[in-house]
């Protein structure tokens, strides 16, 4: 061993300007920091930190992302200390999509940033939520990313890059136009993979389904259900086609398996009776809160208070913003008053 070894120093500060220098050594389709659109108000370089690394911190410590903890992915308000929320969605897909950009050698923070804050911008009582505040929107839907922009933008604002804004905006599929990244594209694909395998462990967990319910196309195709097995296998799809066609997609006979997958968990989890019951009760409750509120605007705390915007988007902005437990409560106190039978 050399003496200038032995005397070098075990550790190195690695500041911004030497991580920004690596990224120049990614895909030529990764997202470099150095060429970010920017934020909406100029603000001065971290010393550490990239901009994509300060817009996961961010996020990360929001109140929003907090509020995922209590937030519904599948059953609303579950009693059990083992069932997915929103957070351990939002974790598991950020597990997931770094595990396809660091294969794929992407921009990993970018990837990270968007997926942490993806959610952000959902209801109580999951897409049951989202669809009764659609019916207050004259044209359109209330969308949940379209929600995750506004809160990050004006509600509690973060001041984030654009290419993060542009990959919450368009994390969902149905959304156009859809993501610049190649980073947003991998948060869509792990999003999907996140939700398929965790809600059909709850719906088995719940003894809702049994792993001999599972559709046999999709089963010739992924492998029998256990553990992360589909997860991994689904991540090899994504690989393997990505690399092939020189762009963020998937395997079509996974692609379709996944289809299968998820109009199977609609056909069997998601619209089954009892969920229906449950989301016809979750969207009277959304809609007793919201026309109390219209009635009493100053219980509207003073963070959702801004004068120069309509009361409906107020009210619709703090109910957007609830957790489910908080939003039953509130529920509770205005509808339930104790003492009466």
């Amino acid at each position: 061993m050399s003496n200038a070894a032995e005397n070098s120093p075990a550790l190195q500060l690695v500041t911004r300007e030497v991580r920004e220098a690596r990224e120049c050594d990614l895909s030529p389709l990764a997202t470099r920091v150095a060429e970010t659109r920017g934020r909406a108000d100029p603000e001065s370089p971290d010393r550490l930190r990239t901009a994509f690394e300060v817009d996961r911190d961010r996020i990360a410590h929001s109140k929003a992302f907090r509020r995922l903890k209590h937030k519904t992915q599948v059953f609303i308000n579950p009693e059990g200390d083992h069932f997915v929320t929103r957070m351990t969605h939002a974790l598991q897909v950020t597990q997931i999509a770094r595990s396809i950009s660091r294969a794929l050698d992407l921009n990993e923070d970018l990837t990270e940033a968007i997926c942490l804050g993806h959610d952000c911008g959902h209801t109580p009582f999951g897409h049951t939520g989202e669809a009764a505040l659609s019916e207050y929107i004259e044209d359109g839907e209330w969308l949940h990313s379209a929600q995750g922009v506004r809160i990050f933008q004006v509600l509690e604002p973060r001041n984030l890059t654009w290419e993060v804004l542009d990959g919450i905006r368009a994390h969902t599929w149905r959304v156009k136009p859809p993501p610049h990244t190649p980073e947003a594209w991998v948060c869509r694909f792990a999003d999907r993979i996140a939700y398929l395998n965790h809600d059909l462990l709850d719906a088995v967990r719940a003894g809702i389904l049994q792993r001999d319910d599972l559709p046999v196309e999709v089963i010739s195709v992924l492998g029998p259900f256990s553990g992360g097995h589909w997860i991994g296998s689904m991540i090899d799809a994504v690989l393997e086609e990505s690399l092939r066609r020189g762009k963020v997609c998937m395997q079509a006979d996974a692609l379709n398996a996944m289809n299968v997958m998820r109009e199977f968990m609609f056909e069997r989890v998601y619209l089954r009776p009892e969920s229906r019951a449950q989301a016809e009760r979750a969207r009277r409750v959304i809609h007793d809160l919201v026309g109390h509120l219209k009635k009493h605007p100053d219980l509207i705390p003073a963070t959702y208070q801004r004068d120069n915007e309509a009361l409906e988007t107020r009210v619709l902005d703090y109910v957007a913003g609830m957790t489910d437990r908080y939003a039953l409560n509130l529920h509770d106190r205005w509808f339930r008053p104790r003492g009466l039978v």
